[in-house]
């Protein structure tokens, strides 16, 4: 508000001057009170402070972002990566400045062996009692002290049958593919995430060291290779809509993004079976903004808001109650829902033996 002018009394307002000068200081204290109270309300929500994330690419709901914005003041910032190795190596590295991260199952104990995440006590939170019982108590975090859920899904590959009509029950197509394939499927750009899925087609145990295994691994990934236009996690909805890819291995989620923009795109359940992961959230041992960080986490624990991830990526979550907030082309969807005798092999986190020798075979790959 603007000041008023005061020309100034006569003598004969001198008295009254007095009475009204009081009056007026009166007014102008409780009108310097309430911006004052303005003021620290606005203070207060500016002090609420930042939340820096990092997330793999398009993989973070704006809705429920606003939504924890507009509830806590708090203004947070995303940083992206495309691998679980990338966000491996730049936290190795010594990068700082994240609150939050989002990691996949068999990297969190890495992390946490490597001393890059913090315990946080998520069970301890308010919102951890919606967390489903089966999900509580996790096999890479057992006391749920590092993480809590993000959303989980699977892995096979998508395939567009209005191209390729072939049969689509087994992982057979995406790693022994047809001639008509050539140069027409697409692979992740994760070591991990495609030898996972390889070693299940092979029905080969994970976290595999064995060196018949590794060489049979290994010849057929080579034998694959001609067929494979890229290698890459990022753009697999953009590439197989487009037509670039026929067949891409997939998550479930982005399948269901793929299928919504291209009607002939199916997901596939293979009778081999599907590799099972759940991404979870964690704080790094560096986070300039740890009380922030941990309101996020118990906010994430609540159904209506992790709804709103479900809602965007199509993924299933391990908070009791979260599927009612959504619409049947989410909740009802194939992809949503794996079939009830479905195999699905969750990873586990590997030891240095196998990891170094996935590293072997993954550079010989790309070379």
């Amino acid at each position: 508000m603007s000041p008023r002018r005061d020309h100034g009394p006569t003598r004969k307002q001198n008295q009254r001057r007095i009475t009204v000068t009081k009056w007026k200081e009166g007014l102008s204290g409780l009108a310097l009170a309430a911006v004052m109270l303005g003021a620290i309300t606005t203070t207060a929500l500016a002090d609420a402070g930042e939340l820096h994330i990092y997330n793999w690419t398009d993989y973070t709901s704006d809705e429920m972002i606003k939504k924890f914005e507009t509830e806590t003041g708090i203004k947070v910032t995303i940083d992206t990566y495309d691998s679980n190795e990338t966000a491996l190596a730049k936290l190795s590295s010594g990068a700082a400045g994240y609150d939050v991260m989002i990691i996949s199952n068999d990297f969190v104990p890495i992390f946490v062996n490597q001393k890059l995440f913090q315990e946080v006590d998520a069970g301890a939170m308010p919102n951890f009692k919606n967390v489903d019982p089966k999900w509580q108590r996790r096999p890479w975090d057992p006391d749920a002290k590092y993480t809590v859920p993000w959303v989980w899904g699977t892995t096979s590959y998508s395939v567009d049958t209005a191209v390729y009509k072939g049969p689509t029950d087994s992982l057979k197509p995406l790693f022994d593919p047809p001639a008509e394939l050539k140069g027409k499927v697409g692979m992740f750009g994760s070591p991990t995430e495609v030898i996972s899925l390889a070693l299940v087609y092979l029905g080969k145990d994970q976290c595999n060291s064995n060196p018949a295994d590794l060489k049979e691994l290994d010849t057929l990934l080579e034998a694959q290779k001609p067929f494979v236009k890229v290698y890459n996690s990022d753009g697999i909805v953009e590439r197989q809509v487009a037509g670039e890819t026929v067949m891409h291995e997939q998550w479930s989620g982005k399948a269901l993004a793929t299928r919504q923009q291209k009607s002939t795109v199916k997901y596939v359940y293979p009778k081999e079976g599907a590799v099972g992961w759940m991404d979870n959230v964690a704080v790094p041992t560096t986070a300039p903004n740890l009380d922030n960080a941990k309101k996020f986490l118990n906010f994430l624990m609540d159904p209506e808001n992790i709804a709103l991830q479900q809602k965007y990526t199509g993924y299933q979550s391990a908070i009791t109650g979260s599927n009612k907030f959504l619409a049947a082309d989410v909740g009802g969807s194939p992809e949503f829902n794996p079939p009830a005798d479905l195999k699905i092999t969750f990873a586990p986190s590997c030891d240095e033996k196998a990891i170094r020798a996935y590293d072997r075979i993954w550079t010989n790959l790309r070379q």
